[in-house]
């Protein structure tokens, strides 16, 4: 059995406070460059990494000095990224206050850091960080202390008037399925890569408004391109297939299937919300045969969206295109019912328009 899957895994009503994983992301609230330079040797985003500046190192510092205050929590994976970090804590025993108290302070560590940064910058003219052996930064801003030399050196009005650059408090998330570790360190660890493919095939990661269909308007991710191929097929499982397999026959089922995968074969785009298992089972085969597709999302884009894991790599590929009819709500966290009819019958829609 491999070493996490003998971790404990939190309970629903430990969540917080008890033994659990959990994925932390800290941001730059200016979304300014400000913690390193991605760099991408021969223009191969397989080789891209982040060179930190001395403001990312800080920031790092602040996360080592984490384990001082709070034993319990092992850091499993850290990306420092130009603008954000993305780090995952391992808690091994039960704490006082919780996974949000540790962030908090955390928090309070990287704004002070902030703080002083802001400060050396706005110096006329500007402090350099380092100075031979004498780290300026660490002397104002020192992780692991709770003293505060800047702000008994200016003031504490002063003080407070710089800008944290951490304004926004982290994101924090809970892992309780044993799938989300692998995926979210794979996540993590490709962050730089995918960071780098962006950057080099921006067409394909912007967000593009108003793509008009049938008099309707979507916001699109992906390949526009597709849009022009001659042929297109909707992907929707129907219930009366699934009633026909779980009671012995499941030819109809089989057969819908593979008519959809036979179609992608011979040239026909697909479109679909892959929602049902089945429909998913079907974008897995496109995916690994590398077929293009029209994925409906079911909530628009947020700024900096980007498609996970192998969507991602199929956008990159120009063989995806993710559209959605709707702006992104940042409060949704499951598909509706409704939503489930109206993406299935946009996506024939779709299809019987275009073919």
């Amino acid at each position: 059995m491999a070493e996490h899957e003998q971790w404990h895994w939190q309970e629903p009503e430990t969540v917080w406070r008890g033994i659990g994983i959990y994925h932390v992301t800290l941001t730059i609230t200016s979304r300014q460059p400000l913690l390193g330079t991605l760099v991408i040797p021969n223009n191969d985003p397989a080789q891209a990494r982040v060179e930190r500046t001395e403001l990312g190192e800080a920031l790092l510092d602040c996360l080592r000095s984490v384990p001082i205050f709070y034993p319990e929590i092992q850091l499993l994976q850290y990306c420092l990224m130009p603008d954000h970090i993305h780090l995952v804590w391992y808690v091994t025993k039960p704490m006082e206050h919780g996974i949000r108290y540790v962030a908090q302070g955390f928090w309070r560590a990287a704004k002070k850091v902030g703080r002083a940064y802001s400060y050396l910058a706005s110096a006329q003219p500007p402090i350099r960080w380092y100075n031979g052996r004498n780290n300026t930064l660490s002397s104002f801003a020192s992780a692991a202390s709770r003293d505060n030399p800047l702000r008994t050196q200016i003031g504490t009005e002063a003080y407070y008037r710089l800008d944290p650059l951490f304004a926004k408090t982290p994101f924090i998330r809970p892992m309780s399925r044993r799938g989300q570790l692998k995926a979210m360190i794979r996540y993590i660890q490709l962050n730089p890569q995918r960071l780098a493919t962006k950057r080099l095939m921006p067409g394909f990661f912007r967000v593009q408004k108003g793509i008009e269909i049938n008099g309707r308007n979507y916001d699109g991710v992906g390949n526009t391109a597709l849009l022009l191929a001659e042929n297109f097929a909707p992907v929707h499982v129907r219930r009366t297939m699934l009633y026909s397999a779980e009671h012995g026959n499941p030819n109809p089922l089989r057969d819908y299937m593979n008519g959809c995968v036979t179609a992608a074969r011979h040239g026909s785009v697909l479109v679909s919300p892959f929602i049902s298992p089945q429909e998913k089972q079907v974008m897995e085969v496109l995916l690994n045969e590398q077929l293009p597709f029209i994925y409906l999302a079911d909530n628009g884009f947020r700024d900096y969206y980007k498609p996970q894991d192998s969507l991602f790599d199929a956008c990159a590929a120009e063989r995806v295109l993710i559209l959605s009819p709707w702006q992104h709500d940042a409060a949704k966290r499951h598909i509706s019912r409704a939503d489930c009819k109206m993406l299935n019958t946009l996506a024939e829609e779709i299809a019987q328009q275009f073919s």
